[in-house]
C-alpha cells in the first residue's frame, strides 16, 4: 500500500522539469493582498510568492525564500503542505532559454541559508521570494528588476498596509528603488505557464 501511495505521488508531479517555476496565486488579505494590490496585472491571476523546481531522480525539490524560514530547499510534499489551501500555476522557461536552467538551479543552492528580506530593498545578505528567483537566472537576463511601486492603483495613493508596514521597519517606503514581485516575473516573455498543480 506505501509502496503505491508513493508511486501515486511521485506520478501525479512527474510533468515537472527541473527548472519550473511555482507560483501561488495571492489572497485578499494580509501581506499576501498587500502585494497584490500593488502588483496585480488586470484580469490575470495575481501571484504572491515563486519557487524554483529541483528535480533528480528519487525527489522533487523546491527552492524559495519565505518569511519565516529564508532561503531554503525543500521537498515538494513539504512545500505543498504550507500552501495546500491555495491554487499554484507551473511555468516553464521557453525552449530557446533551457540552457540557462542548470546554471540558475546551482546558483539558487548558493543563496540558501539566508535570512529572509523583510524590507524587500535589495541587499547582498538576505533575499525575498521574487529577489531569490531573479538572482538565480540573472546571468542569463530571463527576468528583470524594474522600480518599485507600493502605490494603490485604485486609489492613486500608498498603500496604507505599506505605509503600517515602513512605519514599523522605522525606514522610508522605497517607492521607486529596484525590485521585482511574482506578478512581474510570471509576465517574462521569457516563460509560459504549464498547468495550475494538482496537490
Amino acid at each position: 500500500m506505501f509502496f503505491l501511495l508513493l508511486s501515486s505521488c511521485k506520478s501525479k508531479y512527474s510533468y515537472l522539469q527541473n527548472g519550473d517555476l511555482i507560483f501561488i496565486q495571492a489572497k485578499e488579505e494580509n501581506l499576501s493582498g498587500a502585494i497584490s494590490r500593488v502588483t496585480k496585472k488586470e484580469n490575470i491571476p495575481s501571484y504572491d510568492h515563486i519557487g524554483i523546481i529541483e528535480k533528480n531522480r528519487k525527489d522533487l525539490f523546491v527552492l524559495h525564500a519565505a518569511p519565516e524560514k529564508g532561503s531554503i530547499k525543500e521537498n515538494i510534499k513539504d512545500f505543498l503542505k504550507d500552501y495546500n489551501s491555495r491554487t499554484i500555476d507551473v511555468y516553464r522557461l521557453k525552449k530557446e532559454y533551457n540552457l540557462s536552467i542548470d546554471q540558475a538551479i546551482q546558483k539558487a543552492n548558493s543563496l540558501l541559508k539566508r535570512p529572509y528580506n523583510v524590507s524587500y530593498v535589495l541587499n547582498e545578505n538576505s533575499y525575498y521570494c521574487s529577489d531569490f528567483i531573479e538572482r538565480s537566472f540573472r546571468k542569463d537576463s530571463i527576468f528583470q528588476l524594474n522600480p518599485m511601486t507600493f502605490i494603490n492603483p485604485k486609489t492613486g495613493k500608498t498603500d496604507e498596509y505599506w505605509q503600517e508596514f515602513y512605519k514599523k521597519l522605522n525606514i522610508a517606503i522605497p517607492e521607486g528603488s529596484p525590485g521585482c514581485n511574482p506578478n512581474g516575473l510570471s509576465q517574462s516573455e521569457k516563460i509560459f505557464k504549464v498547468s495550475t498543480l494538482k496537490h
